[in-house]
């Protein structure tokens, strides 16, 4: 893989839409990739994960030994809070959107729940991911980022 030196020229700046509640979620349910934030040992810790939306909650699969199934595992019955980021912008024209969750996150523990994330969420990696996350939404952000209109537009 080689990587160039040269960048392409920077687009033209993008205008900024703040998105509400419902339609944030809409388009997060719309991709299938995020990052999940959360701390590990006082400092921030990012991972790129795959997920599904459930009734409005975000559901991760992860492993036994993955850092964030051992935190929630620790937590109290409230959960740990996290931060979840998912967006799709082009890289060159800059529009797109992104959307960031801030919320709880527990272990999904009821078998049937389980059974049921195992089969909607297929993991990206190849690793046996029999353990499960949900991370409720408390506070829902998004931004479209779209081209500002011009005077012949307006």
């Amino acid at each position: 893989m080689t990587i160039e030196n040269s960048r392409p020229s920077p687009a033209a700046p993008m205008q900024s839409t703040q998105l509400d509640r419902s339609e944030a979620l809409r388009l997060l349910g719309s991709v299938s990739l995020g990052r999940i934030v959360f701390t590990r040992h006082a400092l921030p810790q990012v991972r790129p994960v795959n997920h599904v939306l459930d009734g409005g909650d975000i559901i991760i699969r992860t492993h036994e030994d993955a850092a964030l199934t051992l935190h929630a595992h620790l937590a109290d019955d409230r959960g740990v809070v996290v931060a979840y980021e998912a967006d799709v912008i082009d890289p060159e024209t800059h529009a797109g959107w992104s959307v960031v969750v801030t919320g709880y996150a527990t272990r999904v523990t009821d078998q049937r729940e389980l059974a049921r994330y195992q089969s909607m969420l297929r993991p990206w990696v190849e690793r046996t991911m029999d353990h499960a996350v949900r991370i409720r939404p408390d506070l829902v952000t998004g931004v479209l980022l779209s081209a500002r209109a011009t005077a012949a537009e307006s």
